[in-house]
């Protein structure tokens, strides 16, 4: 059974920090590094919506408009784990936010991903 778990999550106040963190698991998991690993993110009464994804290596990522410069996906394969820094926050990214785990090299689609974690909570208060 795969597992995607996230962590890092919280309220946090406007033009604040926090970095989420993804750690996965399970045996029929294959090596954590054959994954593409992206970030999601869905607010209330809203659409699921792509933040950023990152290759297996980690040498190449995507970030989506509107978090580019604020945000940065990585990786460390060593300890089976992605992050999502998220700086200058503010209250539009408030949302529920997933990690999910692409056999894609990386894509920017939702339905390309096999695995999600539960999500996690990050509210910004203005």
């Amino acid at each position: 059974q795969v597992q995607l778990v996230e962590s890092g999550g919280g309220l946090v106040q406007a033009g604040g920090s926090l970095r989420l963190s993804c750690t996965t698991s399970g045996r029929t998991f294959r090596t954590f590094s054959s994954y593409g690993m992206g970030w999601f993110r869905q607010a209330p009464g809203k659409a699921r919506e792509f933040v950023a994804a990152i290759t297996g290596s980690g040498g190449n990522s995507v970030h989506a408009d509107s978090v580019k410069g604020r945000f940065t996906i990585s990786r460390d394969n060593a300890k089976n784990t992605v992050y999502l820094q998220m700086n200058s926050l503010n209250p539009e990214d408030t949302a529920v936010y997933y990690c999910a785990a692409s056999e894609a090299v990386y894509t920017v689609r939702s339905s390309d991903y096999s695995y999600w974690g539960q999500g996690i909570q990050v509210t910004v208060s203005s």
